[in-house]
């Protein structure tokens, strides 16, 4: 391709490039000024350039389709589904919970320690508000250390499958084991204990909660508002149908089977190849963010 149709081809591109990174801005919230990225000379937050957190945290492709399979997951606690049930508008304000979730992801991996310690005292400072009763009788509380823990794992999981599926499969286990490792700080801050701190450590809790876990009428609705959200636009509404179908299907086979998403082995080969040309296009558009460039300068 010579130069003249290189700058033609470019310049055609450049409005559609601009309209996808515009409207992931608008969703995830980035530049809006909720969060400050800006880190001290000296002061690398909680992580640091040197960490896998930066490099999983860096690729929005990945973490979009994780993020969506933590929330999936996470309605499977009664506590947590009541916590969302009783204490939000899940049903009109559901890109508004990814929005905050990202923001917190942003600001926690990259900003300075200040920002970080901020953004972790506002979520502290809801979950104070967040409490009731679940239908057996049963007391919940947000604040409830050994529920803090299953947000956290059932997140970090999710985060790291959505990596090794569609961005890196060939990062080594000892990274992986870093990366959840690097993860504790942030759970014990927000009041979690007992936080597994490795692959096998995470794939035992994983195994030991599951009787904890239900699917009922409640949890129906739940995931029915989520894979159901509606999407400003039709080109973010293919995106969004690509994010559900590519979140369900890198679900655990169990988590799926609870939600009564399963059978769907010949669909998920298709939402594989869908999203991995998906995650191109995003990377695409998205060349110039500041998350994107670290994650490259930490491959």
């Amino acid at each position: 391709m010579n130069f003249t149709r290189f700058q033609y081809v470019a310049n055609f591109m450049n409005p559609f490039r601009h309209a996808i990174a515009a409207q992931v801005r608008a969703i995830t919230g980035a530049g809006d000024g909720a969060i400050d990225l800006r880190r001290p000379p000296g002061d690398d937050g909680l992580f640091g350039p040197g960490s896998v957190s930066w490099r999983v945290h860096g690729d929005f492709s990945s973490m979009m389709i994780g993020g969506t399979a933590a929330l999936l997951v996470q309605m499977l606690h009664p506590a947590a589904l009541a916590g969302v049930w009783d204490h939000s508008n899940f049903r009109r304000d559901m890109l508004g919970r990814l929005k905050r979730t990202a923001q917190f992801i942003a600001g926690t991996t990259y900003g300075g320690t200040a920002e970080a310690e901020r953004l972790i005292d506002h979520v502290r400072h809801i979950h104070d508000r967040v409490h009731g009763t679940l239908s057996d009788g049963t007391r919940y509380d947000a604040n409830d250390p050994h529920l803090l823990t299953w947000i956290h794992v059932a997140e970090t999981d999710s985060f790291l499958r959505g990596y090794l599926r569609y961005r890196d499969p060939g990062l080594s286990r000892a990274d992986q084991d870093r990366y959840f490792a690097e993860n504790v700080v942030v759970a014990q801050r927000l009041g979690a204990i007992d936080v597994p701190d490795s692959r096998a450590a995470v794939d035992a809790y994983l195994v030991a909660i599951r009787p904890e876990l239900r699917f009922d009428d409640r949890t129906r609705t739940v995931r029915d508002a989520l894979v159901r959200q509606p999407l400003p636009n039709p080109l973010m509404r293919s995106v969004g149908a690509l994010n559900i179908a590519a979140a369900t299907d890198l679900l655990p086979p169990w988590a799926r089977t609870m939600l009564g998403l399963g059978g769907r082995e010949r669909a998920g080969v298709a939402a594989r190849t869908g999203a991995r040309g998906m995650a191109q296009v995003l990377r695409w558009a998205l060349n110039g963010s500041a998350s994107e460039k670290t994650a490259r300068a930490q491959r």
